[in-house]
């Protein structure tokens, strides 16, 4: 299956940059290109593309409006947002994972972290560089939420709370088994059953909520 990716950025060295290094792997294509998030939203709605790659700051619609309109709890059929930007500047990530990105990297991150992201986004995972998993969430839950933090459907169980400890450490799915001494099947029936508990769409929410109940700090 080929991977069909929609890139958005307002600088088109980027756009080349990241188009460079996808359309050279063999299982992704880039479909389309946009310089600012107006134009991606509407290219996003015409070629349907399996994962968008989208920078936060681009003018006429900033990246937090293009993902909450492609991805957003409202959106019947939700197309996989990756964001790609730059955390000492930008101020506006956690509003864009609460609008429904399912990633989120460094601009310089390494390609095969790139290509990784793309393809968690695929599968339904997310992935947030691990490298600043921690200094990223960790910032956002010193800002107290405007509402208190949904509390769980029913109470979580130790094994559960182990695993949403790793998932808001940035660990994949196999760092998790690993670590954990469990299996891959078991590692997933957990987080589908903290998803259900905390209404959670995917990782990435599960991640803020620990931050935000202070589970790892």
């Amino acid at each position: 299956m080929t991977i069909r990716v929609l890139i958005a950025d307002d600088q088109g060295i980027v756009r080349a940059g990241l188009s460079t290094i996808l359309n050279g792997q063999p299982d992704i294509e880039v479909v389309g290109q946009a310089p600012d998030g107006r134009e991606a939203v509407a290219l996003a709605r015409q070629l349907r593309p399996d994962v968008c790659l989208f920078d936060i700051r681009m003018p006429h619609l900033d990246g937090i409006e293009a993902t909450r309109l492609l991805a957003g709890p409202h959106v019947t059929e939700p197309i996989a947002v990756v964001v790609i930007t730059t955390f000492d500047t930008d101020e506006y990530i956690h509003g864009a994972l609460k609008a429904g990105a399912r990633g989120f990297l460094l601009k310089g991150t390494e390609p095969d972290q790139l290509i990784r992201a793309i393809h968690a986004a695929v599968q339904g995972d997310a992935l947030i560089d691990p490298g600043v998993t921690r200094r990223l969430l960790a910032t956002f839950s010193t800002n107290a939420p405007a509402t208190p933090p949904s509390q769980p459907i029913d109470a979580l169980t130790q094994r559960e709370e182990d695993v949403l400890r790793t998932v808001a450490r940035g660990r994949t799915n196999a760092e998790i088994a690993e670590e954990l001494h469990i299996s891959m099947s078991t590692v997933k029936f957990h987080l589908a059953s903290l998803m259900t508990k905390l209404g959670a769409r995917n990782r990435v929410e599960l991640a803020m909520w620990a931050y935000e109940t202070k589970r790892v700090k």
